[in-house]
């Protein structure tokens, strides 16, 4: 038996019970602002912490500590979890940090659709039932000169959806180069087991021809199937066919070709010369029968799957049982709806996400030298102008960078790391990078209403 149990077990029983706690006058005031139910799960936290602390360290209960340590972890219980915070660190689409920002005009229609009854399923000219997708499915075909189109809650989705809704008891032919991993353990031969497609790999990992599809079509094959590759490129020795080619193989044989075009390019936007990314509508355009992308990547709207293509497939995924466990809330739906407005008008600047992939960099350099200025005569720490590399995220354009310019702060008593982690932890919590133990801040992805709450974030921290 181990010597220090006795011990341990005396040191145990000066703790109060739960019953007594609650009766506490200090606790009063919390049973109030949380409930009693989550006031004594928190408090049962606590005090499975000072258990461990007691048979691992031998260590006396203190009422006291105990006290401080309870209002500190209900404190944190009151805050939402789920916050804004203040993205430095110059990636637009931050997977992270919640991907693209929604326009003002759609956060206008997300809170007039939310806080009041709608249309969502209610035909206003015939007094009868009718379909959430009817908000979206017009925009979506004149965006892309779909025939047809549909959404789910996400590309992930989307994908699922239409390989369960078209291709399920068949064989799909995918080039290992495509056979991708996303961020969340979204793989490839995963969703197309759940789907219950058979995959067919073809090709090598580099290099895939077209006539590595062609030999893997039999009587068992209902599609070919193109992935985007998210967040990697092979460089080098590689070689894939032409969309146009496989779009002709797959007709040729009487399949289906479906491309999985990821980030969701909608509109032909200046992109640096190197980005391999291609419009939804250059998919449609050589021959895709369906195309699945993301809206909250490249697009710039809320996280939502689209799919485009022929009516005679779009018109069996809406049938298909699973849509409506997939199917998109109606916050959603007009926020989505409102940012295609957008693009209907050519209002890209409305966008933030395009609007930041588009800035001029001597806009970015202006911000960077007015940020800085401020910063100089505020904190007592060092602060330079510094050129930066930004990028796109989301999976989207990994081969590029984007020219940038940020702000380095460096203080001799303070290292880079405790200092983003003190930024972490403000109400409005600043995530940004560092270098050479000084951090950075990078001001391509700073809000226009970041820069007050930023320049007293870093008062508080290097003034202190």
């Amino acid at each position: 038996m181990n010597g220090r149990q006795p011990a341990d077990g005396l040191l145990i029983r000066e703790i109060p019970a739960m019953n007594e706690i609650l009766n506490y006058d200090w606790i009063s005031t919390w049973l109030e602002k949380l409930g009693r139910t989550h006031v004594k799960r928190v408090i049962n936290a606590e005090l499975s912490r000072v258990r461990q602390n007691i048979i691992e360290n031998d260590a006396a209960f203190s009422p006291e500590n105990f006290r401080l340590s309870c209002i500190k972890s209900l404190a944190g219980a009151l805050r939402n979890s789920l916050k804004r915070v203040i993205n430095a660190t110059g990636v637009i689409i931050h997977t992270n940090l919640g991907r693209s920002l929604i326009s003002e005009s759609a956060v206008k229609s997300m809170s007039l659709v939310a806080t009041g009854y709608s249309n969502l399923e209610y035909d206003l000219e015939n007094g009868t039932r009718g379909q959430r997708n009817a908000h979206i499915e017009g925009l979506m075909c004149s965006l892309t000169g779909a025939e047809a189109a549909f959404a789910v809650n996400n590309n992930a989705g989307a994908v699922l959806l239409s390989l369960c809704a078209l291709s399920k008891n068949t064989e799909v032919v995918v080039s290992r180069g495509e056979l991708v991993e996303i961020g969340g353990s979204f793989r490839i031969p995963d969703i197309m087991e759940l789907s219950g497609a058979k995959l067919v790999e073809v090709g090598t990992t580099n290099r895939t021809h077209l006539h590595d599809y062609e030999r893997a079509i039999n009587e068992r094959t209902s599609m070919l199937m193109k992935i985007h590759p998210s967040n990697f490129r092979i460089e080098g020795f590689t070689s894939s066919p032409e969309r146009k080619a496989l779009s002709r193989l797959a007709h040729d044989n009487g399949l289906i070709f479906m491309e999985d075009a990821g980030s969701g390019l909608l509109a032909d936007i200046k992109l640096p010369s190197k980005s391999s990314e291609i419009t939804i509508n250059a998919c449609l355009e050589a021959g895709a029968d369906i195309v699945t992308f993301s809206g909250d990547k490249m697009l710039g709207g809320p996280q939502i799957g689209g799919i485009v293509g022929k009516k005679k497939y779009i018109d069996v995924l809406k049938k298909y049982p699973l849509a409506r466990a997939l199917r998109v809330d109606k916050v959603t739906l007009a926020c989505f709806e409102e940012i295609l407005r957008l693009y209907m008008v050519g209002e890209y600047d409305k966008i933030p996400t395009l609007r930041m992939l588009n800035m001029n960099i001597d806009d970015i350099k202006s911000k960077a030298l007015e940020l800085s200025e401020i910063l100089k005569t505020k904190l007592k720490a060092e602060v330079n102008m510094i050129e930066v590399s930004d990028a796109v995220g989301g999976g989207s354009c990994p081969e590029i960078d984007l020219d940038g310019w940020g702000i380095s702060i460096g203080h001799k008593n303070l290292s880079a790391s405790y200092v983003q982690k003190l930024l972490r932890s403000l109400d409005v919590p600043v995530i940004c990078g560092a270098c050479e133990d000084r951090i950075v801040i990078h001001v391509r992805t700073l809000q226009d209403n970041d820069f007050d709450i930023l320049v007293k974030s870093l008062e508080g921290v290097y003034n202190a």
